[in-house]
Order: C-alpha cells, then sequence, then structure tokens
C-alpha cells in the first residue's frame, strides 16, 4: 500500500474566522469553498477546514475539540519561525509557545488557530525543503 494521507479535515465554529487565519495568516489560496467547507491545496494533500456541525453530521459522530494532535509548517530558515507565528497571532490565532531551540536543534515554536488547533513552526536543519514546498525528512 502506498504510504500517503491524502486529506486532512479540520473542524471549525466559524469558517470565515479560519479562512482568514489560513489565507492571510499563511498567506494560503483556497482551492474550492462553499459554505460548510474550505479545501487548500497543499503539496501533495489537502487540508480541508469544515463545520463542525457538518463534519459531526457526515461522520455520524460528535466531532470533539481539538488538542490531541500538532500540525507542523516547516519553513526555510531559523529567522522565519517567530515572524509567522506573529502573523498567525495577527490574524486570529493565539500564541501557544514563542519560538526557541529545542535540545535536538533547529528552531521552533507553536501557535493555535482560532478552532484550537495547534500548529508547530518549524525551522530543521536537515531537513531539506524544495522548490515546491516539498520537505523530505532528515537527521
Amino acid at each position: 500500500m502506498q504510504q500517503q494521507i491524502s486529506v486532512i479535515t479540520l473542524g471549525v465554529e466559524d469558517l470565515a474566522r479560519s479562512r482568514r487565519f489560513y489565507a492571510e495568516g499563511f498567506g494560503w489560496r483556497p482551492a474550492f469553498e462553499n459554505g460548510e467547507i474550505i479545501f487548500y491545496q497543499m503539496n501533495g494533500l489537502v487540508l480541508g477546514t469544515w463545520l463542525r456541525t457538518a463534519l459531526a453530521a457526515d461522520t455520524g459522530r460528535e466531532v470533539l475539540p481539538s488538542g490531541s494532535f500538532t500540525l507542523a509548517h516547516n519553513v526555510p530558515a531559523a529567522e522565519d519561525v517567530q515572524p509567522l507565528i506573529d502573523r498567525l497571532v495577527a490574524v486570529g490565532g493565539r500564541m501557544l509557545r514563542a519560538a526557541d531551540a529545542p535540545p535536538h536543534g533547529g528552531m521552533r515554536g507553536y501557535a493555535a488557530d482560532p478552532d484550537g488547533h495547534a500548529w508547530e513552526i518549524a525551522w530543521n536543519p536537515a531537513w531539506a525543503i524544495d522548490e515546491r514546498g516539498l520537505v523530505t525528512f532528515g537527521l
């Protein structure tokens, strides 16, 4: 079986508020949107932000609040980490941890989107990011 993830869907309370965070904070352009969901074409997968009520109806179960996982966005340089966190906070995100150097090296910090989904903003000197934004795992 191919090792891949096709779509990650996050349940959100307010689609416009979520759109502002992702479109203005990260600078991502929606590939599709309607009154319930917005899809962002990423580098090899799709990120969806879907109204929690609609997501609950589609899955047939209650959609729980976020917090049991973290998403990550790698940047090309250590000095890019804190400015991106600051921009995300300016458009409705919440600072979880300011940028600092973890014991294993690199630079990282955390911000949450308006619905509490945690994003690690990171630079890892061993992980290459190509011109398409694809990250290659490295040690």
